[in-house]
């Protein structure tokens, strides 16, 4: 067989990431697809044990922060100190009873990796009441206290302006134009809540800070700082581990409603903020770039704000969660670029991140080796020519991890 030739090579390399970009499509916002049915509007709350561990080591906070502690400068603090310093914080999953397999490996993932050292609470939500099987064995599996609340009927529904003849017209036609998740109604509800309603849920009101987290992820690194302290202590609101292009297919008028909500409310426009990340031409259009939601760390106070809850409200009344197929990724990200300034959102390259088809592996070797990382920077996505990330870090003017031109094609 004769050799591919250079411009073949790139052809097919295209042609590979464009069935892995179409494939992640599929689970752009978040991991688990629902099927909608009644629910309590009181949410049912359960409270775990919590169990003693060990201290954890002292942190080396991230590299987008000036000024970072070296390694070992700080004395280890104790399980006393750890106590008093943390901060009101949780980790949200919204899952189904029949999640709990896929679920549980990413929860060992993270209280292996970060929380068996911090023993911060985790909340459960779910449409459908959960069984005592899936409460008892969260429970046993977190070291902080669990949670669990049922989502309201009316934040899991179509809203009374909706015209369902016309979102079902909708959803064939994208069926028919092989639109991922394109005939799901359960998927459309769920990108809906997660947009406008998981930080409203009576559960999450204890909370200022959250860490998201889906079935069947994996965190590659340890976490020895705490990091929902180092998000308050360095003023950040939204942190992402992945980014990438929306399938634009799914989002054709969501640019068009986000212009007309800000050319009516300037005044939520940060000064400083990333509109030039998310927009080509000064906010003619959307390139589509967005943070991958299915890990965000973030403020609460964000979502609540009057910026963020009246664009919402704006596009729930547009329809375009159920005549298109609106993710929560694109709603939170175009609302972060645009309402806050760019100091307060974050890369956590040291982290280290799965979910599939995307890896977010340190490409820094002395990162990897420090964080005790398993995975293979050759997988990491972060630097990829499709990646919105190296975008980011020349917007905010970020010096790049060593070594990221080698995993950059």
């Amino acid at each position: 067989m004769a050799p591919m030739t250079r411009s073949n090579a790139r052809i097919a390399r295209f042609a590979v990431f464009a069935v892995i970009l179409i494939i992640s499509g599929f689970i752009l916002s978040k991991g688990s697809s629902y099927t909608a049915g009644s629910a309590s509007l009181a949410p049912a709350v359960q409270k775990g044990t919590v169990s003693d561990s060990g201290a954890p080591a002292a942190g080396v906070p991230p590299a987008e922060v000036k000024n970072a502690a070296e390694p070992g400068a700080v004395k280890a603090p104790t399980d006393k100190e750890i106590a008093k310093d943390k901060i009101s914080a949780t980790f949200v999953s919204l899952a189904r009873n029949s999640d709990i397999d896929s679920l549980l490996g990413s929860i060992r993932q993270v209280e292996d990796r970060f929380n068996k050292k911090f023993k911060y609470d985790w909340v459960f939500l779910n449409d459908q009441p959960f069984s005592e099987e899936f409460k008892e064995i969260t429970t046993a599996a977190v070291s902080g206290k669990t949670k669990y609340g049922l989502i309201p009927v009316e934040q899991w529904s179509y809203p009374d302006h909706i015209d369902q003849e016309k979102a079902a017209l909708s959803r064939e036609k994208m069926v028919q134009e092989n639109v991922i998740y394109g005939g799901s109604v359960s998927y459309r509800h769920m990108c809906r809540y997660e947009s406008g309603f998981f930080w409203r849920h009576e559960l999450m009101m204890d909370y200022e800070y959250y860490w998201r987290v889906e079935p069947d992820v994996k965190i590659y690194c340890d976490i020895d700082y705490d990091i929902f302290k180092w998000m308050k202590d360095n003023d950040k609101a939204y942190a992402f581990t992945i980014s990438l292009p929306e399938y634009d297919k799914t989002i054709p008028t969501l640019w068009q409603e986000t212009k007309k909500f800000t050319d009516a409310n300037p005044q939520f426009l940060a000064e400083n903020n990333m509109l030039d990340w998310i927009s080509n031409d000064k906010g003619q259009t959307y390139n589509g770039c967005h943070f991958w939601s299915n890990f965000e760390i973030a403020s609460l106070k964000f979502w609540r704000s009057e910026a963020y809850t009246k664009y919402f409200e704006h596009l729930d009344a547009a329809g375009g969660f159920f005549y298109e197929r609106w993710g929560d990724a694109p709603v939170h990200s175009i609302a972060a670029s645009l309402f806050l300034n760019r100091d307060k959102v974050h890369f956590f390259e040291d982290v280290g991140y799965y979910h599939v088809p995307f890896h977010n592996c340190p490409v820094d070797k002395a990162t990897r080796i420090a964080k005790n990382c398993v995975c293979n920077p050759n997988e990491d996505f972060s630097w990829r020519p499709h990646s919105c990330t190296p975008r980011y870090y020349s917007l905010k003017g970020l010096k790049r991890p060593s070594g990221w031109e080698n995993f950059s094609s």
